[in-house]
């Protein structure tokens, strides 16, 4: 029966290119001349250090890290913006999480839209990610084109689709 995996992973090196990328062209703006600017990324912990010297600075250097990390072909739901930055003696900071791997309350959403849809496949939660199963390709492709036009909040990926 044909199958693929729904899954939500960043590559590590893809990630790095978009943060080398950013860090670069900030530091050759106008803008930034002069001013404490730090862009970590921490790939054991999956997250973005971020130091700027106002609120400001940390919401440009986001725009561009979001619009370089789209050049590169990453989805910009990778990065959960929820934390917001925080004053840290003359310096703001903000830590910006790299969400890889699907967590299960996410699986759980595409396993309910999967099954609210009514299309004929089986979908079951292996560890961080989604297989569906059914007996037709033209059924995967309908639930691949269902995840990617709802809006969960995840950036997801298709792949080892088997027939």
């Amino acid at each position: 029966m044909p199958s693929f995996d729904i899954v939500s992973k960043v590559d590590a090196q893809v990630l790095d290119n978009a943060v080398n990328v950013t860090k670069k062209e900030i530091t050759n703006r106008f803008d930034f001349k002069d001013s404490p600017v730090k862009i970590e990324l921490n790939k054991k912990d999956m997250k973005i250090d971020l130091e700027a010297e106002s609120d400001m600075k940390i919401k440009q250097i986001v725009d561009v890290l979001i619009s370089r990390s789209m050049k590169q072909g990453l989805d910009p739901l990778v990065y959960d913006m929820s934390k917001e930055p925080y004053p840290s003696g003359k310096v703001t900071r903000q830590e910006v999480p790299v969400r890889n791997g699907l967590k299960q309350e996410d699986a759980k959403k595409v396993v309910k839209l999967i099954k609210d849809s009514g299309l004929k496949v089986q979908s079951q939660i292996m560890d961080d990610l989604v297989r569906v199963t059914g007996k037709k390709i033209d059924d995967l492709q309908a639930v691949i084109k269902l995840c990617t036009g709802a809006n969960l909040g995840i950036a997801l990926q298709y792949v080892n689709m088997r027939s």
